[in-house]
C-alpha cells in the first residue's frame, strides 16, 4: 500500500488529505505532519466569552465556488451562513463614512460611487481617470500602488485602496503587484477597456447584492478542519517538526526535529511515497533546500507580515455602531491628531446573525501592516490597551469586555508583490520535475480559503496521477 505523507494541518493541507483519499479510496495510507500542537494552521476557532469564535480567518469569499463546494461535499451545507444586511465603513479623511459599494477592492466604475470618501480635488482625478489615454501594461506585473496614484492621485489609494487589501494582505497598494492581487482588472484591461474606471465597472455585478460576498460557518471554521480530517482518514501527528526532506530510491525520507512526539522520536524518520507540502513559505524553503534548490529559492524570496486578532466578548447590550465593522488606513488619525493602532474592527454581533443573540456582544481587531509592527512590538496587556482605546475613539465602545483573547500570527500573510507571479511560476515549474512531490498552500494562487482549497485539490489530483498511473 502506498504511504503520503501531508506536511501541514492547515486548510490547505487538511483538504489535500481529504481530496487524497476521494481520489485514491484504501489505495493509501496518509499521514498529516504538523509543527504546532494543534490543527488549522490560519483557522482557528477558540472559545470567548463561553461563545465558539474565530480568531483567525473568519470567512471566505463565497463568489469563487471552492469552499462552497467544499462545505457541501462533506455535509457541512446547513452550517454555511452569509453576513447580514449591515454594512461595513472606513475610517477615511479623518471621518468614519459608509464603505462606497461600486469598487474593485477600492479601485472606481466611477467617480459617483466614491464620493462619500473623496475629497472634491479626489473626485476630479478620478473623473478625469477615463480621459488619461488606454492603461499601458506591459508583459509583466507591476507595482499596483504607482499604477493608481498615477491615474488616480495619491487621496484614492490612500483612503481607500489600501486599507481594503491591508484587510486581505496586512499590506498597501505600494508594495504589491496588479496582476498578482487583481487579475480581473488586468485581464479587463487586456481584454479592451480603456481605463481602470471602465475596467472596474466591467468587473462588477449586474444586479447588485442578488448573491452573497462572503461565508462562513456557525460554530466556526474548525468544524470544517475537523470534518476533513475524519473523512481523510489519515493518521494526524501534531508537535511534529519535519526537519529534512531527502529522496530515497523509493520515494521520500522524513526526519523529525526536536519537537517529535514521543510516539516518533527524533532519530525514527518516516518513509513516503509521495510528499504534499502545505506549509508556510519559510518551512517550505528549508524543506526544498537541496531537493529542488529553484523552488527552494523562490520561497525563501516571498516576503511576509505579521498581525494580530485581538477577541473581546463585551457585556449583553453593549451598544455598537450601526455596521458590519470599520477599516483604518495606515495614515488615519482621530479629531485631537492622534493615530490608530488597529487597521480594522470586526462588529461579529452586527456581521453574522448566529452572534446577534442574546449572549456576550462580539468583536475583533485587527493589528499590524506589512513592515509597519506598530502595537505587535508591545506585549499583549498593552495590545489590548492600544485597541481598546483605538474601539473606545471610533465606535463609542468604553464597556469593560468580559472575556478578551489575543492571537498573535506571525509570518502569516505572503505579500504578493510584482515578482510573485514568476515566483510562483518558478516554483511549481522547479516541482513538476520531481515525482511524487506537490505544493499547495496561501504563498501560491491567493492567500484566501477557496484559493487555498484550490492548490490543495491540484496537489492532490498531481499526487495521485502520479501513483497510479
Amino acid at each position: 500500500m502506498k504511504h503520503v505523507a501531508v506536511v501541514g494541518g492547515g486548510i490547505s493541507g487538511l483538504a489535500a488529505a481529504y481530496r487524497l483519499r476521494r481520489l485514491l479510496g484504501d489505495r493509501v495510507t496518509i499521514s498529516v505532519f504538523e509543527s504546532t500542537a494543534a490543527i488549522g494552521g490560519k483557522l482557528r476557532t477558540a472559545e470567548v466569552g463561553g461563545v465558539s469564535y474565530d480568531v483567525g480567518a473568519e470567512a471566505f469569499l463565497a463568489r469563487r465556488p471552492e469552499m462552497v463546494s467544499l462545505v457541501e461535499e462533506v455535509g457541512l451545507a446547513d452550517r454555511l451562513v452569509h453576513p447580514t444586511k449591515a454594512r461595513a465603513k472606513i475610517h477615511a479623511g479623518g471621518s468614519v463614512q459608509s464603505l462606497p459599494p461600486g469598487t474593485v477592492m477600492g479601485v472606481p466604475a466611477s467617480a459617483d460611487s466614491v464620493a462619500g470618501v473623496l475629497s472634491e480635488d479626489g473626485l476630479r482625478a478620478v473623473e478625469k481617470e477615463h480621459s488619461l489615454g488606454p492603461v499601458e501594461l506591459g508583459d509583466g506585473d507591476l507595482p499596483l500602488g504607482p499604477l493608481l496614484r498615477t491615474r488616480f492621485g495619491d487621496e484614492l489609494v490612500d483612503r481607500l485602496v489600501d486599507p481594503l487589501l491591508g484587510g486581505v494582505y496586512a499590506g498597501g497598494a505600494d508594495g504589491l503587484g496588479l496582476r498578482a492581487t487583481m487579475p480581473g482588472l488586468a485581464n479587463a484591461i487586456e481584454g479592451g477597456a480603456g481605463s481602470l474606471t471602465e475596467a472596474a465597472s466591467s468587473l462588477l455585478p449586474k444586479t447588485p447584492g442578488t448573491a452573497p460576498v462572503f461565508g462562513s460557518l456557525t460554530g466556526g471554521l474548525r468544524g470544517l478542519l475537523d470534518r476533513l480530517l475524519e473523512l481523510s482518514g489519515a493518521e494526524l501527528r501534531t508537535s511534529s517538526t519535519i526537519r529534512a526532506l531527502t529522496r530515497t530510491p523509493s520515494g521520500w525520507r522524513l526526519e523529525f526535529g526536536a519537537a517529535a512526539p514521543a510516539h516518533a522520536p527524533a532519530d525514527s524518520p518516516v518513509d513516503a511515497d509521495a510528499v504534499l507540502l502545505a506549509v508556510p513559505a519559510p518551512a517550505a524553503r528549508k524543506l526544498l533546500d537541496g531537493v529542488v534548490p529553484a523552488a527552494s529559492t523562490a520561497f525563501g524570496e516571498v516576503e511576509l507580515a505579521s498581525m494580530a486578532v485581538v477577541a473581546f466578548a463585551f457585556p449583553p447590550g453593549t451598544e455598537l455602531p450601526d455596521a458590519s465593522g470599520i477599516l483604518i488606513g495606515a495614515g488615519e488619525r482621530d479629531a485631537e491628531g492622534v493615530p490608530y493602532a488597529s487597521k480594522a474592527f470586526t462588529f461579529s454581533s452586527n456581521k453574522w446573525a448566529h452572534f446577534g443573540g442574546p449572549g456576550p456582544v462580539l468583536v475583533r481587531g485587527s493589528v499590524g501592516r506589512f513592515g509597519e509592527p506598530g502595537a505587535l512590538n508591545g506585549d499583549d496587556d498593552s495590545l489590548v490597551a492600544a485597541v481598546r482605546a483605538d474601539l473606545a475613539r471610533l465606535a463609542g465602545v468604553t464597556a469593560k469586555p468580559i472575556d478578551t483573547l489575543v492571537t498573535r500570527w506571525g509570518g502569516g500573510l505572503p505579500q504578493y508583490g510584482t515578482g510573485h507571479l514568476e515566483r510562483v511560476t518558478r516554483i511549481e515549474a522547479a516541482v513538476a520535475d520531481i515525482p511524487g512531490l506537490a505544493v499547495a498552500g496561501a504563498t501560491l494562487h491567493g492567500v484566501g480559503l477557496p484559493a487555498c482549497v484550490a492548490t490543495a485539490d491540484a496537489a492532490a489530483r498531481r499526487i495521485a496521477e502520479q501513483l497510479f498511473v
